[in-house]
């Protein structure tokens, strides 16, 4: 028998073991090719308006993918040689040399990988075809996504699994050459020791964790993070990973002891499961730490995001009101770009604003905390002008002016204000000044974009009282724009592209569309959700993996402990109640630190800050429920697993 031969006859004799291998590996392919599937996909990339930031954002995201697929494979090998120690123990004996039982595990390993690279694409490829529809739902683009297998994201998923191949072969090789014989035959009797655990260390657990959370509560009532942010971020980490690893290491071991000594320690089945936890709370105080820590981050990280992304299209709603606006045409084209939009977006409301120009201002920081946003010239509009396009638009409220007074209109960045006496001036011409009352956020005129994302600075905008505009209007330049209202404005990137190419055929025209910013920022809001998410799932899978793993190694080392229960009388039902106390130990703690740490991050970062989004708690919550629920499926597969694992017989 060639070692080929032997390769293929271990697979199907551990095929449980196998299976499990080969799980981690497919599932390692699948989102790597979905991933690089989507840069390929040419119904995707003709969607996408911004494509090279789609092809960066995407090729920096499947590098980070593959890269955790390499720790969470490597992880996955380093535990499927840990289980099989003995069998190479066995091997070695009968006078194999290490060589030829790494050559035996290359063999396995090229098996596995040709058979997971194979259906892993074939799966990817279908999974391609649905999360692109996710990533077009998510930009509110109405495209078809058919199935696809770019030959670019086939060569690439081959090419990048091969070099994995050869990572393990070495984790593989070396795993083997560093164990002594002697060592492989008892691989699975060393036991951890139960360790004393110290109440102060328990107590002091506590104090870390609720000083990082304070600090995090008082970011925007004191100095300290402002004066000192660095310093403070640093510390606040500190005290959260230290914290929290003595709280798994000091603090829980702490409560299972006190449980132990308890008098109703010998009641039930108590005994059984606390005993076995104290057994195993050092070799699993890493994985618990990591566990939590990450969950935070996985959980702030996608509720942040996808809060970014609802708050997206309400800030570009407020910062770019007009679905189209442009300079006052001729009338033949005029009428050539009523009929583009209302061939496809039919237009339910119009208006014509005409303000005056005045001189380049240059002085303008009395007003605008960035005047470098704004043109140094003002257009000066009447009250009417302004109400008018209030109705329009259906939001605002109304200004009533008077005499020499002015209103001020800004964009997000200024606070509204309103000035007290002496009020401020402003001086529009050698012999015309005004006094400023208030300062507004309402862009009668936002800033110029271009379907393309670029812009330009925000016209400068001074309202004045319908009497000083007719005063002034005869003797300075007048400039007109139309504003228009059009249905579905959040599917008009053709007819903006259209109308922007006929108005800047003129040198210095003013061109503004809704669609264009609101294109930008949902596809890269969009890309960020989407790939922050995709992280979320694989850093889940991973850590859920790590606890799996974890408890069926405990399981394959505890089935003659199982074995001897059995014997002394104690039935299937009690041993099923057992194993479910100790995984759920096992799998809640973590989850609860992780969670109550991403709830004060969230709380604190984004709850208090954005407090007008209606959806925003339900947002988070939601983020919470499917991580959850991703981990009691984690602990139900778990629990099952283990259970048939003590059951079935040494061999």
């Amino acid at each position: 028998m060639n070692l080929i031969d032997l390769s293929w006859r271990n697979m199907k004799r551990n095929f449980r073991l196998y299976t499990i291998y080969f799980i981690s590996m497919l599932v390692g392919v699948v989102i790597y090719f979905t991933f690089s599937g989507l840069m390929f996909n040419d119904d995707v990339v003709a969607a996408i308006e911004n494509k090279e930031n789609y092809k960066t954002v995407i090729s920096i995201a499947s590098v980070i993918v593959f890269l955790f697929i390499v720790f969470f494979i490597m992880y996955a090998n380093s535990f499927f040689m840990k289980q099989r120690k003995k069998e190479f123990g066995m091997y070695l004996l009968y006078g194999m040399k290490e060589r030829q039982v790494a050559t035996m595990v290359f063999f396995e390993t090229l098996f596995l990988s040709a058979i997971s690279v194979t259906c892993g694409i074939l799966i990817g490829g279908l999974l391609s075809k649905f999360f692109g529809m996710v990533l077009m739902n998510l930009m509110h683009y109405n495209e078809e996504i058919s199935f696809s297998f770019p030959i670019e994201a086939i060569v690439s998923t081959v090419v990048l699994f091969a070099l994995l191949i050869v990572f393990i072969t070495v984790q593989s090789y070396f795993s083997v050459r560093r164990v002594q014989l002697v060592e492989l035959f008892h691989a699975k009797e060393k036991m951890e020791k139960p360790l004393t655990f110290s109440m102060p260390l328990a107590i002091l657990s506590i104090i870390l964790i609720v000083a990082s959370y304070y600090t995090i509560t008082i970011a925007g009532d004191t100095d300290i993070w402002k004066d000192h942010f660095k310093e403070t971020m640093i510390a606040t980490t500190i005290a959260m990973i230290v914290g929290t690893y003595l709280f798994f290491r000091q603090f829980t071991g702490w409560i299972l002891q006190k449980m132990s000594r308890s008098k109703n320690y010998f009641n039930g089945n108590k005994m059984l499961w606390i005993s076995s936890l104290r057994f195993s709370i050092q070799g699993n105080t890493i994985n618990f730490t990591f566990n939590s820590l990450i969950s935070a981050i996985v959980i702030f990280s996608v509720g942040f995001i996808a809060v970014d992304y609802a708050v997206k299209g309400e800030v570009v709603k407020k910062e770019f009101p007009n679905h189209i606006a442009f300079s006052t045409q001729d009338a033949e084209t005029q009428k050539q770009i009523e009929e583009i939009m209302n061939d496809s977006h039919p237009i339910i409301d119009h208006e014509t604003i005409t303000g005056i120009r005045t001189e380049e201002i240059p002085n303008r920081k009395t007003f605008y905390s960035h005047p470098e946003y704004y043109t140094e010239e003002f257009y000066l509009f009447p009250e009417s002008q302004l109400n008018a396009i209030v109705d329009l638009r259906e939001v605002g409220e109304k200004v009533d002016i008077e005499g020499a007074e002015a209103i001020v209109l800004s964009r997000g960045i200024d606070k509204p204000t309103k000035y007290k006496s002496p009020l401020p001036e402003i001086t529009v011409f050698e012999d015309e000044t005004f006094r400023v009352v208030e300062k507004i956020r309402y862009p009668l005129l936002s800033i110029p974009t271009s379907p393309s994302g670029d812009t330009d600075p925000q016209p400068s905008a001074l309202v004045i009282s319908d009497n000083a505009f007719e005063d002034l209007k005869e003797n300075h330049t007048l400039s007109s724009f139309e504003i228009y209202k059009i249905e579905d404005p959040k599917t008009s990137n053709d007819v903006s592209r259209n109308i922007y190419d006929i108005v800047t055929e003129k040198d210095g025209a003013y061109y503004s569309a809704y669609i264009d910013m609101y294109s930008i920022d949902t596809e890269s809001s969009s890309l960020l959700l989407f790939s922050v998410a995709f992280f979320a799932v694989i850093a889940l899978f991973a850590l859920g993996s790590v606890i799996y793993f974890k408890q069926l190694r405990e399981a394959t080392e505890e089935r003659e402990h199982y074995a001897i229960l059995r014997k002394i009388g104690v039935g299937d039902k009690e041993i099923k109640k057992i194993i479910r106390k100790q995984l759920l130990f096992v799998f809640l703690p973590p989850l609860i630190l992780g969670l109550v740490h991403s709830w004060y991050l969230l709380y604190y970062t984004v709850i208090l800050v954005i407090k007008d989004l209606p959806s925003l708690t339900t947002i988070i919550f939601s983020v919470m429920g499917l991580y959850v629920l991703t981990y009691f499926i984690f602990y139900v597969s778990s629990t099952s697993i283990y259970y048939k694992i003590i059951n079935e017989k040494n061999t």
